[in-house]
């Protein structure tokens, strides 16, 4: 009777022990992002991002090809490139060639045929795109993990308006030139130049949330900030951290004017800018500010995502949790 109970009590004992303290993998303190950061991702595969008629003839309308349509492999080799594509073309010796596409995550095959221009060229019929480039805000690195995350919303695809699959990317320094004002129904953007070859990062996810990945160049450590939930965040004023002109970080004056659910993906909460220097300057919330980080107190609390199209003074919040979530997966 007592070894039964010893050997219930390993077992219990068993079941405690890996069963982990914190579920989460991120720290309880982050360091603050606000730098302005270039990007680029690139594509799991080729998309196609239109189509055009070659001798009055559409390649793509008879193989059954549509904009969006990513192409994985041509005559059964995987392509990842637009210059992978072009040499899987050059081998052909007919006028086909198979193509494996995914649509909305179904394979596919078909058959593409090729035809020649009036200079004796063989066309596709397709315009493709192998990856994607633009700047926004860096939102905060963790520094036990070095996992960053930006932006608070996903990087899409302009001519389809769908997200843009990647296979890997990376972010770089950036400095902002210049700022094209908000106005009530359009959108303003910052202006900026960046440098490719000063990489600070490499990304490895573009999600709804934001994106994500390693970050790879040194950063400061003396200042950090306690990583809000949800429920700590409160109504009231706040501040943004993000880059105007060239690559200074200014703080910024805001209000928090309502709280949503933490469920939502993205907005989470709904804020105004009361600051005059940064209205004066920018007329409100404008593209490429998106992953600004927001601070309450010596909290972080989330970071902008979106603007109020028709009252550009106005924008959308995520929860830093929600981010930091999300960077872990």
């Amino acid at each position: 009777m007592y070894l039964k109970k010893f050997k219930k009590s390993i077992f219990l004992l068993l079941l405690l022990t890996i069963i982990p303290i914190n579920a989460l993998a991120y720290s309880e303190r982050i360091i603050a992002g606000g730098q302005n950061i270039g990007i680029t991702l690139n594509s799991s595969g080729i998309l196609i991002v239109g189509t055009y008629e070659v001798n009055n003839t559409s390649p793509a309308k008879e193989a059954g090809l549509k904009t969006g349509d990513i192409i994985e492999k041509i005559n059964g080799n995987p392509v990842t490139s637009i210059e992978d594509m072009a040499n899987e073309i050059n081998k052909v010796k007919d006028e086909n060639i198979k193509i494996t596409y995914k649509r909305k995550q179904n394979q596919n095959e078909t058959t593409l045929k090729l035809y020649k221009d009036e200079h004796n060229i063989y066309k596709t019929g397709l315009y493709v795109k192998d990856s994607v480039t633009g700047i926004g805000t860096l939102t905060f690195i963790d520094p036990n993990t070095k996992k960053f995350g930006a932006l608070g919303h996903e990087i899409q695809e302009q001519t389809t308006g769908e997200i843009f699959e990647i296979k890997d990317g990376t972010i770089f320094s950036s400095k902002v030139t210049g700022i094209i004002p908000s106005t009530d129904g359009s959108p303003g953007e910052k202006k900026a130049d960046y440098d490719k070859e000063n990489t600070t990062g490499e990304v490895n996810e573009n999600t709804e949330r934001g994106i994500y990945g390693n970050y790879t160049s040194s950063f400061d450590q003396t200042k950090t900030y306690h990583v809000a939930k949800p429920e700590e965040v409160k109504k009231g004023k706040a501040k943004i951290l993000t880059v105007l002109n060239d690559t200074n970080i200014e703080e910024y004056e805001i209000n928090i004017i309502q709280i949503n659910s933490e469920k939502q993906k993205t907005k989470n909460f709904v804020f105004e800018i009361t600051d005059k220097s940064l209205l004066n300057k920018t007329g409100g919330i404008i593209q490429g500010m998106s992953g600004s980080p927001i601070i309450q107190g010596d909290n972080i609390i989330g970071a902008v995502t979106h603007v109020v199209v028709n009252d550009t003074e106005k924008g959308y919040g995520i929860f830093i949790t929600n981010m930091l979530e999300e960077a872990e997966n």
